[in-house]
């Protein structure tokens, strides 16, 4: 799913890696960044260095503060933090998907937006985990992140960990958002 911004015909969608990708603006190789911690806080050093050994190893792209960074435990202001660092050690020579999804429409909708107001390329947003939302639910979820941002989002389907499975048909309603 992309924002309105973007043709929905130019989307390539492969149901069995559970995500849906801007085909043409977003392709490649993109890494998914564990946040690392020292002594209960994050560890700046660490977090840079592993940003530039992925741009070292030829990567298109990262993906900070998605599922596999922790974003479920961390503070907004570490959530916010994170994708604000991403920046400035990617400094334009890579593309950022940033994660901002969350179970709150409130809380994602306001993750997107500072990570738009942060020139992110994109922003991976997995299904709203825990609360169970009815199909309708998962789609007013989806909208008020799109009516509230004009950067790109992937639609990250997870069923495993969310229980929620985003049919095919869910996701062409929401890719015409």
């Amino acid at each position: 799913y992309c924002s309105k911004k973007y043709d929905p015909s130019r989307f390539f969608y492969t149901r069995s890696k559970i995500i849906l990708i801007i085909f043409l603006m977003l392709k490649g190789l993109f890494t998914a960044i564990i946040t690392p911690f020292k002594n209960g806080k994050i560890d700046e050093n660490a977090f840079a260095r592993l940003i530039e050994a992925q741009i070292a190893g030829g990567v298109d792209g990262i993906v900070p503060c998605g599922t596999t960074g922790e974003s479920p435990t961390l503070s907004h202001d570490e959530h916010n933090y994170l994708i604000e660092l991403a920046v400035s050690v990617v400094n334009n020579r890579i593309k950022i998907i940033a994660g901002t999804g969350s179970n709150c429409t409130r809380e994602a909708v306001s993750l997107t937006q500072k990570a738009e107001n942060y020139k992110v390329s994109a922003a991976l947003i997995v299904a709203p985990y825990y609360n169970k939302p009815t199909k309708e639910g998962v789609y007013l979820h989806y909208k008020a992140i799109s009516d509230n941002s004009n950067v790109p989002i992937i639609v990250y389907n997870v069923p495993s960990r969310t229980v929620v499975d985003i049919s095919d048909e869910e996701i062409a309603k929401i890719a015409k958002l």
